[in-house]
């Protein structure tokens, strides 16, 4: 317990030997820090919401007799990756049904091809939403450890020119410029381990999403052809 008040109390301190440079880099890294944690807790609740989301929408798109069940109630669910999938792939199967010569209502190959690739569209759209703002945590995890180095490295060059205007290089005229240049090094490494962990884990997730778009998309081609694909499989 006395160890953390001890750092707490030398915080002030440090600052106040960190040259102007160095604390434009902890200010920096502190809007880093900040960006990243928003990233990660925003990711991380937008991907919690769709994976309940993408369950429950599993289980009633299962339950339905017919591959339009849902999309012709016009129900509208958000945050939900596998419905807007869905969505998308019934709102082109429906206008190519629509635009049959045939009264029965018949996909042939080369109309099926297109719903095939509006799924694609689909999930590597998708796709995008669930990673837009990773780049900010790979430039947070990347960057930090840089910037307080450089901080670092620019504080010890400053101690040492200090060191030389005096004249003496004893510990006392040293360790302060010095501890005033390793905490720019602390800051980019606390900025950059957060983030490296919450990175790799939003990545691992959103590979696992992909994956279950790629499957459901599948999943969803295979209904579409047994329900409506001709039985000849002629092409336009």
């Amino acid at each position: 317990m006395n160890y953390f008040l001890a750092i707490e109390s030398d915080l002030p301190y440090v600052w106040n030997q960190a040259t102007p440079e160095a604390k434009l880099i902890i200010i920096v890294l502190a809007v880093f820090s900040i960006f990243a944690w928003s990233v990660m807790l925003t990711k991380a609740m937008q991907m919690r919401q769709a994976r309940k989301l993408n369950k429950l929408f599993m289980l009633e798109f299962r339950a339905q007799k017919t591959v339009l069940g849902i999309f012709l109630r016009n129900v509208h669910v958000e945050g939900c990756p596998l419905f807007a999938v869905y969505n998308e792939g019934c709102k082109e199967l429906a206008g190519r049904l629509k635009s049959s010569d045939t009264s029965q209502q018949k996909l042939t190959l080369s109309t099926m091809e297109h719903v095939k690739r509006a799924l694609e569209r689909a999930v590597a759209e998708e796709s995008l939403k669930l990673e837009s703002g990773l780049i900010l945590l790979a430039i947070a995890v990347s960057g930090a450890p840089f910037l307080g180095l450089l901080g670092t490295v620019w504080g010890v060059m400053s101690a040492f020119s200090y060191v030389g205007m005096k004249g003496t290089a004893d510990l006392a005229t040293m360790a302060p410029g010095v501890a005033g240049a390793l905490i720019t090094t602390v800051c980019g490494l606390l900025v950059a381990i957060p983030s490296m962990f919450g990175y790799n884990w939003l990545v691992h997730n959103l590979r696992v999403f992909t994956v279950e778009l790629d499957n459901f998309a599948q999943e969803l081609v295979s209904r579409i052809e047994i329900e409506f694909l001709e039985n000849n499989g002629k092409s336009d």
